[in-house]
């Protein structure tokens, strides 16, 4: 460890999203004489303060914005940073990265403690190219007009205007006509900007391509797979996991909508038949309104676990959650940690739904992982791989079902509703290998039309799909991609949940066969090391193994499928 952790480098008081501020601690930086390891120490922790200080900034302002999208002093102030400081951040971060990488080969480190940043900073190293920053630019100024499009979507229902994840809790209705007109409403509107859509999606194709071209790869795939540090798994093996889930969960996914077909007596399954109890009673309906559904979480974690209970009420206090649902707010749900404060924040759309509870479960379980490793040093330590950092939420999403009678004081609803989390586990592995599979298609074929995206598309939901009727309702079947928000801004950013709900899977086995105290101590055990180690010894920290081949989906898949058959319809 460096021989002290803190450090006045940064000035307490510090608008860090102005170039002008930044600037002359990046060339006091870059001009610093360093003599000894000892020297590197200090330099590591004090560059991570102004990198956390800049993360702060840029995290502020992206906040802002998504919370209220029709704000055009948000907006403004999210673009002119785009489009001014963030340009000049990154040729400095080149700069501090050779600067680093060449430090290091001079002065040798504890290979034990600085492996990992070190391979991950000759990585960026090698990728940079001054003439990508404008591409990225323009990529993050066209992520922000889809999300502009997307939190303006709206729709006029039974009266009333309403967001699009309001109109979710109409797919629960039990009155089949009113679900219909619901999920048409909604497809409807999208249609209206799908072309837009389209549009934006076209300059982003174009724009990776160039952006890994001019990296010197042979396409965006390449490129992505180095720039997200996948020092650990390739495209063959996400392949393998696309054909694992092909033959061990898209048939249990087909059973079940068979059944579901069955229970609720109609001829042909349709896609607004997939929300509602198959028994025909009420929706569940855990909250009214963002506060109790805080307060709700709040004893769940309590009952699970003191230090759990300890880091979820912190959130509670001093802004650190926007939860409910309104017009002109982008859509989905994220955890932000604030670096240099180091404060998460959470954002979503809850709608008083079942799905909001799984939501605010997984975005605590983020926030677990940025509280739990807050106190590292190194910024680049407080935050992990995805593919572990999502074991982190989605392991709170199957961890805390024991106390979803917080939300749902009837043992048959909080029975139902751990039901559903099961199912939307093997629901949701489908739909990711999906996306991913999605995603190598467009990056391998840049230059492909619209059509043929279409029939790329088609093909792999007719290999990962549900079994559902989608005759006369082509048109919207061919561009549910464009309500996927990770294929415009966060391009590969999606395996990676398939990857953790295998992680998450074999912690709550964990629970099973050995006690839930025993997964939780394993869980924060692994979540306090951040990233400060490769990821396959993340999941060994935790107790489980990094893998996703076919022999533990199956395994995996089984086990649910054994719960499923436990729990009452």
């Amino acid at each position: 460890m460096p021989p002290s952790t803190l450090t006045d480098f940064v000035p307490p008081v510090i608008d860090a999203s102005r170039w002008s501020e930044v600037e002359p601690l990046v060339t006091a930086l870059l001009q610093r004489p360093i003599g000894s390891p000892d020297d590197l120490e200090r330099w590591l922790v004090d560059r991570s303060e102004l990198d956390a200080a800049c993360s702060e900034a840029r995290a502020d302002l992206y906040i802002a914005m998504t919370c209220r999208t029709d704000d055009q002093a948000a907006a403004g102030a999210w673009t002119t940073y785009i489009e001014e400081t963030a340009p000049r951040l990154k040729p400095a971060a080149y700069e501090l990265d050779n600067r680093q990488a060449a430090l290091c080969d001079e002065f040798r480190l504890d290979a034990q403690r600085y492996a990992v940043i070190e391979r991950e900073t000759k990585a960026d190293v090698e990728l940079f190219r001054p003439e990508n920053v404008p591409l990225e630019t323009e990529l993050a100024k066209l992520d922000q007009e889809y999300d502009a499009i997307s939190g303006a979507m709206t729709v006029e229902f039974d009266g009333k205007e309403r967001t699009l994840p309001e109109m979710a809790r109409f797919g629960e209705e039990t009155d089949r006509a009113v679900r219909e007109r619901a999920w048409r409403a909604v497809a409807e509107r999208r249609q209206i900007d799908r072309d837009r859509i389209n549009g934006v999606f076209d300059r982003m194709i174009a724009l990776r391509d160039r952006l890994a071209y001019n990296a010197g790869f042979s396409d965006y795939v390449a490129y992505a797979y180095r720039a997200k540090h996948r020092f650990d798994y390739g495209p063959a093996q996400c392949e393998a996991f696309h054909d694992a889930i092909e033959r061990a969960v898209v048939p249990l996914v087909r059973s079940i909508d068979a059944d579901r077909k069955a229970e609720l007596g109609v001829g042909t399954l349709r896609p607004w038949d997939l929300g509602v109890d198959i028994r025909g009673r009420a929706p569940l309906r855990p909250f009214d309104g963002g506060e109790q559904l805080y307060d709700r979480t709040h004893r769940v974690f309590e009952r699970m676990d003191p230090s759990l209970g300890s880091m979820f009420a912190t959130l509670g206090a001093g802004g650190q959650l926007d939860l409910d649902s309104r017009k002109g707010k982008a859509p989905g749900g994220y955890q932000y940690m604030r670096d240099r404060s180091r404060k998460p924040f959470i954002f979503m759309n809850a709608a008083g739904l079942h799905g909001d509870v799984r939501t605010m479960v997984h975005e605590a379980g983020h926030a677990f992982h940025s509280l739990l490793c807050r106190d590292e040093p190194l910024l680049h330590y407080r935050h992990s791989p995805i593919e572990f950092a999502e074991v982190a939420s989605m392991t709170m999403e199957l961890l805390t079902m024991p106390e979803w009678d917080e939300f749902y004081p009837s043992e048959e609803d909080a029975g139902r509703a751990r039901r559903e989390q099961l199912e939307g586990v093997v629901l949701l592995l489908p739909w990711i290998a999906t996306i991913d599979a999605f995603q190598h298609w467009l990056y391998r074929n840049p230059e492909h039309t619209r059509d043929e995206r279409t029939s790329a598309w088609i093909g792999l939901v007719d290999r990962f799909g549900r079994g559902v009727s989608w005759e006369g309702l082509e048109d919207f079947r061919a561009c549910l991609w464009q309500r996927q928000g990770h294929l415009f801004g966060s391009p590969f950013y999606y395996v990676e949940y398939g990857i953790a709900q295998l992680g998450a899977l074999q912690l709550w086995l964990m629970s099973l066969e050995h006690g839930r105290p025993a997964a939780i101590k394993a869980y924060e055990r692994a979540l306090a090391l951040g990233g400060s180690r490769p990821l396959p010894e993340l999941f060994e920290a935790a107790g489980i193994e990094f893998n996703f081949s076919a022999p533990i989906v199956e395994r995996l898949v089984g086990a649910v499928r054994s719960a499923l058959d436990e729990l009452p319809a």
